[in-house]
């Protein structure tokens, strides 16, 4: 049964409780109710504790993967104590539940990675000793030098500054986006998109409803930015295609230029050794070109790198 809720209470916001995703969820409160012209308290924040949030000991791809970053909102969603989930686009696993629909993109901010430890990646010391539990982030900084040391970086951006300096490690990576949404823009240096690619989704918030809640779509429609959407979806729709997931190490990023999505894709074996990458152009209503994309990167690439994507089979 669907809790009572207030009259003035228009929308019920689930989002899990960490410092990040309640910066996240305040933002898209905030658009909401300018597009609306609704006071703060129309929109009702329900924060929860992810498992994703409760274990930060082991790497995400051992104890479950981008799940647990959503399976409590799922539950609450699903059984109507929430009305909407607001997620960070890059940690929502690509297959959802068919009852759950993307009802708004936010404009995506900045996707790129920060560099914390040092100006840039040659700039790191021989051999130094980086943190990072993200396959992405490990196998693009060892073949750019395969002289570092990885050693897994979990936990919330404070936790990972925290072990920064308490000497567990020499650098890691956190994104651009999550420090600009803290307060935290002067953090690092940015990683330019030439050389460094962010992760599918990444700077993107995601609003998620009931697919049958036609209402809660339609007061999602003016907040959701036609642009981003697109680029997520396509995004989304290659790791679909390619069957990827938190075990593998895909780097992608988007933009629109003349009414057609530019897509860049690569791919990497889990130590580095092997870069594979394209990059497409196709309207924005298409899909069979994100498909063929995926087709291409799987049939260049070696097995190491092969296995970690379930497309190729």
């Amino acid at each position: 049964m669907t809790p009572p809720t207030p009259d003035s209470v228009k929308l019920r916001l689930g989002t899990r409780r960490s410092p990040l995703a309640m910066a996240q969820a305040e933002q898209a409160r905030q658009r909401l109710c300018e597009a609306h012209g609704w006071p703060a308290e129309a929109i009702e924040l329900v924060p929860v504790v992810a498992s994703g949030d409760r274990i930060i000991d082991r790497p995400l791809a051992e104890i479950g993967g981008k799940a647990l970053w959503t399976r409590e909102l799922d539950h609450w969603l699903g059984e109507g104590r929430i009305d909407i989930a607001v997620h960070s686009a890059k940690d929502v696993e690509t297959a959802r539940p068919a009852e759950f629909v993307i009802g708004a993109v936010l404009e995506r901010a900045d996707i790129r990675d920060v560099l914390i430890g040092a100006v840039c990646i040659s700039a790191l010391p021989e051999g130094a000793t980086v943190g990072t539990s993200a396959p992405r982030r490990a196998a693009q900084l060892l073949n750019a030098r395969p002289d570092c040391r990885i050693v897994s970086f979990r936990g919330n951006v404070d936790t990972r500054l925290a072990r920064l300096a308490a000497g567990e490690a020499q650098a890691t990576f956190l994104a651009k986006a999550g420090l600009d949404r803290l307060g935290r823009s002067g953090v690092g240096t940015p990683l330019e998109l030439a050389d460094w690619l962010p992760a599918p989704g990444q700077g993107a918030i995601a609003i998620e409803c009931r697919a049958e809640d036609e209402i809660t779509r339609q007061l999602l429609s003016p907040v959701d930015h036609a642009e981003s959407h697109s680029r997520l979806l396509a995004e989304r729709s290659l790791l679909a295609a390619l069957g990827g997931s938190c075990h593998s190490p895909i780097a992608a990023e988007s933009h629109v230029a003349e009414g057609e999505i530019r897509l860049r894709a690569v791919l990497f074996s889990p130590d580095g050794a092997e870069r594979v990458g394209r990059e497409i152009r196709f309207a924005t209503e298409e899909s069979a070109p994100v498909t063929e994309l995926a087709r291409q990167l799987l049939a260049a690439a070696g097995p190491a790198t092969r296995s970690l994507f379930s497309g190729a089979s």
